[in-house]
């Protein structure tokens, strides 16, 4: 039988890790991310996510929906355009997209991504 997962009562563990470190470019962007679903060919994942102040560099070889919950987040594209999101705020990183994320303000947030056919595993 499938059942509906609750992340409030998802007993699922967080994880902690960070950036590789040739990716930092400023802080230390200790991550915590909790897995709260994982579909059966690995492909689709659900959860929540928290960060630390720092900056990194990004390649998302997946597409990804965020619900910011807490912080600021400042995301640059390559070619220097930069966006702003703050609580509250939903946004979509696509499969593809390379720049910097840089954690302005503590942040926390739910996501969704989804892992191409043809893309390598998720870290």
């Amino acid at each position: 039988m499938t059942k509906v997962i609750a992340f409030a009562t998802s007993a699922a563990a967080p994880s902690t890790y960070r950036p590789a470190p040739e990716r930092i470019l400023a802080g230390d962007p200790v991550q915590t991310a909790t897995l709260h679903f994982t579909s059966a060919d690995g492909r689709f994942s659900a959860g929540t996510w928290a960060a630390e102040r720092g900056t990194w560099r990004v390649v998302f070889t997946e597409s990804e929906f965020c619900h910011l919950l807490e912080g600021v987040i400042v995301v640059t594209d390559e070619a220097g355009e930069k966006t702003t999101f703050r609580a509250g705020d939903a946004f979509v990183s696509p499969a593809g997209f390379t720049g910097t994320w840089e954690i302005v303000e503590p942040a926390r947030k739910l996501f969704a991504f989804y892992e191409g056919p043809s893309a390598p595993d998720h870290p």
